[in-house]
């Protein structure tokens, strides 16, 4: 019982540090664009362009932490 009980301990804390490092990680994504936008206007949409995709990447990753974590709960 206390093996199951690990278990969703275990993967909602997983879940929690996966959330929360995609977050800060999409965060200074975001701090990074907008500086680079501030200090040269005319790049604004190259910026945006690679912000977008980074932070898809980012999102991936936290996506495949979740999925992680959920496969730990059925094994």
């Amino acid at each position: 019982m206390e093996l199951e009980v690990l278990k969703f301990v275990a993967a909602a804390f997983g879940a929690g540090l996966a959330v929360i490092g995609g977050a800060l990680g999409i965060g200074k994504i975001g701090v990074a664009a907008l500086e680079a936008t501030g200090r040269q206007p005319e790049v604004a949409a190259k910026a945006q362009i690679t912000m977008i995709i980074a932070a898809a990447l980012v999102e991936g990753a936290t996506f495949f932490g979740l999925i992680i974590c959920m496969v730990m709960l059925f094994i």
